[in-house]
């Protein structure tokens, strides 16, 4: 583990947007707010960071509300908890658990990473836990050529807030893959750089060489506690940093409006809410569909996909004076692209050409997603 912490705290000051996370403070989550059981990797909780499950027991994710004593501690209102919900004792050689973060390349070209000026970078974070030992966390830059940054911090004191401070060198093992054109991140809206914080970690991905650039998938080491061993186990972070600089300062914190926007680049959610809370206006061209447009709220990081219950009952068509007519088929995009999308609701036979027509939610589950996240 490599830490360094500045004397002052104002070596690495940095500007506006220096760290490079989004919704590292765990303030952002349009899909859920409670537990939710972790399937493969998904985000199905907080904005940006995925959960990771792959073992033979299970996992969950949630938002975590912090206590004013966490929040003394931390800086921090929110976490993200990870919890074992299902138990695998013996974590197979190609098995892992925990969370993760993708960063967008286009975000991170002032890295230099490609060229001799490559800069250092800081990752510091809070973390807490009932199990100490030492963690892994696996650093992985895909574009030109493929490097992997296995590095650990030690969890010293169980159920404790513990701030960790992690220095990444462009040249870390005293190697120049950064530095040379293979270590580029391509300008555009792909993954620049990944980080998987592991609770488990299976032999397959273990290594010696801890804070070393290789072309080998390592990303930890057999000292990684497995967490999958109990349902009484549990890991915790929160203020998720990632600056350029050889040090830490002090956590950005970002309005919440402007947050939301961000996060909304790679997902945004209407609903769940009321019964009859409104998505879309169209028209109907026949008596089966009707069709209308929605402009996302920013632009989104590609063209993205349609997240819905995947119960057509849960929505239905609203016309005229009539009563609402539940939806025999999901809404679906007709046409879409990163600014805006087309999409076509239905019921079969209870419409009238020519007159407009509402998507409405015909119960509190439904609601709409559009996801393009990395």
């Amino acid at each position: 583990m490599v830490q360094k912490i500045p004397a002052s705290g104002l070596e690495n000051a940095g500007g506006a947007f220096k760290n490079v996370v989004i919704n590292g403070d765990m303030v952002i989550s349009q899909r859920a707010t409670g537990t939710t059981t972790i399937s493969g990797t998904a985000h199905n909780t907080l904005d940006r960071f995925a959960g990771m499950e792959s073992t033979g027991g299970t996992a969950t994710l949630e938002q975590h509300s912090m206590s004013v004593a966490d929040q003394a501690t931390t800086g921090q209102r929110y976490a993200a908890l990870w919890k074992c919900s299902g138990t695998d004792s013996s974590i197979g050689a190609a098995e892992y658990a925990g969370v993760q973060y993708f960063a967008e390349a286009q975000h991170l070209q002032h890295f230099l990473y490609g060229t001799s000026a490559a800069k250092d970078l800081t990752l510091s974070f809070w973390v807490k836990s009932n199990t100490t030992g030492t963690y892994s966390i696996g650093i992985y830059k895909p574009d030109n050529t493929g490097y992997y940054h296995p590095t650990t911090y030690a969890i010293s004191s169980a159920d404790t807030w513990e701030k960790k401070v992690i220095h990444i060198s462009p040249t870390a093992g005293s190697t120049s893959l950064i530095t040379a054109s293979g270590g580029a991140i391509a300008n555009d809206s792909g993954l620049g750089i990944a980080f998987y914080f592991y609770t488990a970690l299976g032999s397959n991905f273990h290594t010696s060489a801890i804070n070393t650039w290789s072309t080998t998938a390592d990303f930890g080491t057999s000292d990684q506690p497995n967490l999958m061993s109990s349902t009484d186990n549990n890991w915790y972070i929160t203020g998720v940093q990632l600056e350029v600089g050889d040090a830490a300062s002090d956590f950005e914190y970002i309005p919440i409006d402007v947050q939301l926007q961000r996060c909304q680049r790679y997902y945004n959610q209407i609903g769940p809410g009321a019964q009859y809370d409104p998505y879309i206006v169209g028209s109907s061209n026949g008596t089966d569909s009707c069709y209308g447009a929605i402009h996302f709220i920013v632009q989104m990081r590609g063209e993205p996909s349609l997240k819905q219950t995947g119960t057509a009952a849960d929505y239905c068509v609203y016309q005229g004076g009539h009563n609402p007519f539940p939806c025999d088929v999901v809404p679906a995009f007709n046409t879409v692209d990163k600014h805006a999308a087309r999409l076509k609701f239905q019921s079969t036979n209870n419409l009238v050409a020519g007159e407009a027509g509402e998507l409405l939610a015909y119960n509190t589950s439904a609601f709409l997603g559009f996801d393009a996240e990395i």
